[in-house]
């Protein structure tokens, strides 16, 4: 795993371009195609963040490739993105380095360890670590502002890069 720590100084990006194409909450939620994706729905999402939400944020039309999975319990939040540049995968994370020390633990796979694992399970199946998730709502909501308008990884949080 590479970390990739935050910036100081985060670009700016314009909130009239909507990168994301299609949204699905789930389980079992609304499904958005691009002409559905607007400001209030925007500001409903970015509401829900802090509150509790299950959603993927497609760069694809299709909802098939360059997602971010979006995940809160209205403790924890978890990002999870996926970008494919050229058939090759990347995959990038929250990181919350005041758990770092748990990476041994997180190998265990030992999901009764509530030091370890936070309530969050991503694709609604798969326990999320606490060192892939954080607490700070506003930053990360800003985080998924960030990705939604301008289809990047938001600067002003830490990420772990799956290698």
């Amino acid at each position: 795993m590479e970390i990739i720590s935050k910036k100081e100084s985060i670009p700016t990006f314009d909130t009239d371009i909507i990168a994301v194409k299609h949204i699905e909450y789930y389980p079992g939620g609304g499904i958005y195609d691009e002409a559905q994706i607007t400001p209030e729905l925007i500001g409903k999402i970015l509401a829900e963040v802090p509150q509790g939400i299950s959603i993927y944020l497609f760069l694809d039309p299709y909802g098939e490739c360059d997602w971010m999975e979006v995940l809160s319990d209205g403790e924890w939040l978890s990002l999870g993105c996926s970008f494919d540049r050229n058939g090759e995968y990347h995959n990038y994370y929250t990181y919350n380095s005041a758990y770092a020390d748990t990476a041994e633990m997180i190998n265990k796979f030992n999901y009764s360890d509530k030091s370890t694992w936070t309530s969050l399970e991503s694709g609604g199946q798969s326990p999320v670590p606490k060192m892939e998730a954080i607490t700070d709502m506003e930053n990360g909501v800003k985080a998924v502002e960030y990705f939604i308008h301008a289809g990047e990884l938001y600067p002003g949080i830490d990420w772990a890069h799956q290698l």
